[in-house]
């Protein structure tokens, strides 16, 4: 097996593949992800996004971003406005800003999606547009997403056999199964429980992951931009990493069966009381 590593939006990468990449698909792959950090960053003044935080008007994205925000639209329904892609400025408001200042003031609720953006393809591009200045964050199912856009890149360049880890997102295809560890939210060093991962998806959210202050860390209930306090950790399988980071996401807010109503996933949800429950086919994986 040959491994690449590297740093990039934010977390560590190793991607595992049978065979060495050629220099071309490192390249590739390297162009990928930076493609999609100059394109999404709320961290970076050049991305595609940054002028609609400054004022309201259109920016053009990639193809990809039609099944992204399709699915932000549907977790929005299904969570009642706790999950949504404006949520960057009520995590600026509580000092997760471009600085990382991490100087924290009132709360302050996103602007609703569905008033404040719409979007629709036109052509090879997506067209977003919004009515007032918007601070858009894709951190509930990005990186998901840019994991199976690097899974998909390696596989069209002949590797049947690879694994994309992306810190808590990790996409699988192989005939050896991985053995994951579910990392304890409350202590890295310790791990629940593990699971087994061939040919899908597992991704994680965790309250710890991004933390600071008394109490804050950066999952929010858009509707009220305050931090999550009743679940800490979440873990979910599924066909995608874009759909099983933004379901790990939306189990922080959502009770997982009307979830199911409109997705095929599997879970582990730990609440913030040491209590966990779990989808029937997880049942087994976490230590008594």
């Amino acid at each position: 097996m040959a491994d690449l590593s590297f740093d990039a939006i934010g977390t560590a990468w190793t991607i595992t593949t049978a065979a060495p990449l050629a220099a071309p698909v490192r390249a590739a792959v390297a162009g990928l992800v930076e493609e999609y950090d100059r394109t999404y960053s709320r961290f970076r003044s050049d991305s595609v996004i940054a002028p609609l935080a400054r004022t309201a008007g259109t920016v053009a994205l990639p193809p990809s971003a039609a099944p992204l925000l399709s699915l932000f639209d549907t977790l929005h329904r299904l969570t009642d406005g706790a999950v949504n892609p404006l949520v960057g400025h009520s995590l600026e408001k509580l000092g997760y800003d471009a600085a990382y200042s991490f100087a924290a003031s009132a709360p302050s609720p996103a602007p609703d999606w569905r008033a404040a953006a719409s979007w629709e393809t036109a052509g090879r591009q997506v067209q977003l547009h919004t009515t007032e200045p918007v601070t858009l964050d894709i951190g509930a199912a990005g990186k998901g997403q840019l994991v199976d856009l690097v899974f998909d890149l390696l596989q069209a360049a002949g590797h049947s056999d690879v694994t994309v880890d992306a810190g808590s997102d990790l996409r699988h295809a192989g005939q050896r199964a991985l053995q994951v560890a579910l990392e304890h939210p409350y202590d890295s060093t310790r791990a629940i429980g593990v699971v087994p991962l061939r040919d899908r998806a597992l991704c994680a959210s965790a309250a710890n992951r991004r933390a600071w202050g008394d109490g804050l860390h950066h999952i929010l209930d858009a509707s009220t931009g305050r931090p999550v306090q009743a679940v800490a950790a979440t873990w979910v399988l599924a066909a995608d990493a874009m759909s099983a980071d933004g379901l790990a996401t939306a189990l922080f807010f959502t009770d997982p069966a009307r979830l199911a109503e409109e997705f095929a996933f599997d879970y582990v949800r730990m609440f913030s009381d040491g209590r966990a429950t779990f989808s029937d086919a997880m049942a087994g994986v976490l230590f008594s």
